[in-house]
């Protein structure tokens, strides 16, 4: 169960998020009622009756912690960005270096679930910002991506989290994210499709202007139009 003193900043951020106009994940009121510890028992339990809807045995030893290994799973990894007390705790440099240029971290690996289908989305993400007089740790770009990629996603929404979460930050509109990923379930399923990838983009302030967007799209080797 969260506790309501230690956790009232991440909830206030929760919060915070929940008025982002539709961009926020969509979230029961209640969703943090239940403890991790509560929630593995029980999607433990509803992942046993899915096996054995499916006609799987479930003595075979194989098999039998199965429903266990898959319910820790979704809530203490792929799916521990839904969680608020998982948010990167990202404290504020000055810009000590008087570095005005834009700042890109590319190629940040990116591991997600399509909302849809429950299956896998693959690929990169590229961050880039201009400082308006401070700076964080490049690490914690990658966490904070990695936070709202660990939910069932689609990537506009994932795309736009990313850099408004960026923004607030930061402080500063100066923010351009884009995204190159391989959803499965386009690849392993319906048209099975293994050659496409999908790619999103989200520029604010300086970014939107088309030389410093092509500045930053000429470090990532991909087309302008994106």
């Amino acid at each position: 169960m969260l506790n309501t003193v230690a956790n009232k900043e991440a909830l206030e951020t929760l919060d915070y998020e929940h008025h982002w106009n539709g961009l926020s994940t969509p979230m029961k009121e209640n969703a943090h009622d239940l403890s991790s510890e509560e929630k593995v028992e029980k999607i433990k339990g509803h992942f046993t009756e899915i096996m054995e809807t499916l006609g799987m045995d479930l003595n075979d030893e194989s098999l039998q912690d199965t429903p266990n290994r898959v319910a820790k799973m979704f809530v203490n990894e792929v799916f521990k960005g839904l969680n608020p007390e998982n948010k990167p705790e990202i404290k504020l440099f000055s810009n000590k270096y008087k570095y005005k240029e834009m700042l890109v971290e590319r190629d940040i690996t990116l591991y997600s679930y399509c909302e849809h289908h429950f299956v896998p989305i693959i690929g990169k993400a590229h961050v880039a910002y201009v400082s308006n007089g401070n700076v964080i740790g490049l690490s914690k770009i990658n966490r904070l991506v990695e936070y709202y990629a660990k939910r069932p996603q689609v990537q506009e929404r994932l795309n736009e989290q990313i850099a408004r979460a960026l923004k607030e930050v930061l402080k500063t509109d100066d923010v351009a994210v884009v995204i190159d990923a391989e959803h499965l379930c386009v690849k392993s399923r319906g048209i099975q499709d293994t050659a496409s990838s999908t790619v999103t983009a989200s520029y604010h302030g300086k970014f939107k202007e088309m030389e410093t967007r092509k500045e930053f799209l000429s470090y990532l080797n991909l087309k302008s139009q994106y």
